[in-house]
């Protein structure tokens, strides 16, 4: 059985301390795949020790230099790309041109940390004060298993331009996708101890790293309830601290909306990724003037996103991540249907012809109030609801009216009453008629969807303490 490192400490990969391990199960048959032996303690204090020694002269080193490693990172993944493909696809599920996206996405975002160190005003004059901008120190890095590289790779390539030296903590369930992502980071050539990898337990690994002095930064992607014990605990020895966390997006569809580009845009919103996505668009806010219109263009448009194994098929949706992603999304799938919500389209059960791996239905439910369970909590899986409003005011309070502020979306005919209405949403991101990206804008949520920012200047800035020269 094909074993995984999960250990990379001082510039190489060694044998775990730790001696548990774990089945690696591909989701896409339930078939064990590889095996993970978990980072133990000792590991994880190694790991600190060496980035703590790292730390010395990495910090000191150049934009010029900084800058070249993370070119070199960029042309180590794109060399390795059809094969991080295959491996979110076997050990994730994705759909193949998820997969694609995702992982060139993670290739880009090392390169795109570039200009955005290079312009970046490390030192700036403050009055009659010099302001300089300095490391942060040691980063521990927490990446979840539903966007594995390119996670890594936004919190990573920000930490180095930063001039951070880094433990990375990635999720056991992408340890796959890791290892590659690591191989690349090593091949490289940064300096010994900059980056290091243990890849174990959660509560094992972070209880070491959040009580030790010397690491002074903690970037966390997650669940809210996680985030939120590491940040009660960073409070004991300081640490700095950003956190991704959960999402539950609204999605606003305007009275003068085109719905026939409406609708597929909030599907594949909603969808997207499996629906394994804190982004994903998952309340689907509606004029009620407008609401048999949107039920007959959902069932229309639902069937486009096919359900299979992305390997051998041409598929939009793949399975989900594990069985106990698959149960939860049952659970919460009839708790629709005990809700009173209107099942519209998908339900219990495996699609039609599937028999192994962690398929679902993608499921739509109309007539969902906001206080209804399946709307205000994150799901995390392909299960769309729909909330009718009355008015404007109606559908903004409705979006606002959750514990998460992550992303909100908003469709209308008009751009500049779209872009009103997103100014009045709580949220981190909206788009407007639109999925675009933007890498170097900053992404993070207001509320229980997190704190600080990833991307770009801001990103970076969360790496970075100010100090002050007066003379």
């Amino acid at each position: 059985m094909r074993q995984i490192k999960s250990v990379f400490i001082n510039g190489s990969f060694t044998e775990p301390m730790g001696t548990e391990t774990a089945e690696i199960v591909s989701p896409l048959d339930g078939r064990v795949v590889a095996q993970l032996t978990y980072a133990d303690e000792a590991d994880t204090l190694r790991a600190i020790a060496a980035a703590s020694a790292a730390l010395v002269s990495y910090s000191q080193s150049s934009v010029i230099e900084r800058a070249s490693y993370l070119q070199r990172i960029h042309d180590e993944i794109v060399k390795r790309i059809d094969g991080l493909i295959h491996t979110t696809i076997v050990e994730y599920g994705a759909p193949r041109e998820r997969a694609k996206w995702s992982n060139l996405i993670a290739a880009t975002t090392f390169l795109n940390q570039i200009p955005v160190m290079k312009n970046y005003p490390f030192e700036r004059t403050v009055n009659e004060s010099k302001v300089v901008m300095e490391p942060i120190g040691v980063a521990a890095l927490f990446t979840p298993w539903n966007a594995a590289a390119g996670s890594i790779a936004v919190k990573v390539a920000a930490a180095l331009a930063a001039g951070c030296t880094v433990v990375l903590k990635p999720s056991e369930f992408g340890s796959m996708q890791a290892e590659i992502i690591m191989e690349c980071i090593a091949a490289a050539g940064l300096p010994n101890g900059v980056v290091n990898m243990v890849n174990g337990r959660g509560d094992v690994i972070s209880k070491v790293l959040m009580e030790s002095p010397e690491v002074t930064k903690i970037s966390f992607t997650g669940s809210t309830l996680v985030g939120k014990i590491l940040a009660k605990k960073a409070v004991d020895t300081m640490k700095r601290v950003t956190l991704e966390l959960g999402g539950k997006s609204a999605n606003i569809i305007l009275e003068d909306a085109d719905l026939a580009r409406a609708i597929p845009l909030a599907l594949q919103a909603s969808f997207m990724n499996n629906g394994q996505a804190c982004i994903a668009g998952t309340r689907l806010l509606v004029p009620e003037t407008r609401i048999d219109e949107v039920k007959v263009l959902l069932r229309n448009e639902a069937p486009q996103f096919t359900v299979g194994n992305p390997l051998t098929d041409n598929v939009k949706i793949g399975p989900l991540v594990s069985k106990k992603q698959f149960d939860r999304i049952q659970q919460y799938i009839q708790i629709g249907i005990d809700e009173g919500a209107e099942l519209l389209y998908g339900g219990i059960g495996r699609p039609e012809g599937s028999t192994d791996g962690y398929y679902v239905k993608p499921t739509i439910f109309t007539g969902v109030n906001n206080q209804m369970q399946i709307a205000r909590e994150e799901i995390f899986g392909p299960v769309l609801s729909v909330i009718s409003y009355r008015d404007e005011q109606e559908a903004i309070a409705i979006a606002n009216d959750s514990e998460y502020g992550l992303m909100a979306y908003v469709s209308s005919g008009d751009a500049k009453r779209a872009e009103q209405v997103a100014r009045h949403l709580k949220a981190g991101r909206v788009l407007i008629n639109t999925l675009k990206h933007d890498p170097f804008a900053p992404f993070g949520g207001f509320k229980n969807s997190g704190i600080g920012r990833e991307n770009g200047e801001l990103g970076m800035n969360e790496f970075l303490e100010p100090k002050t020269l007066i003379a």
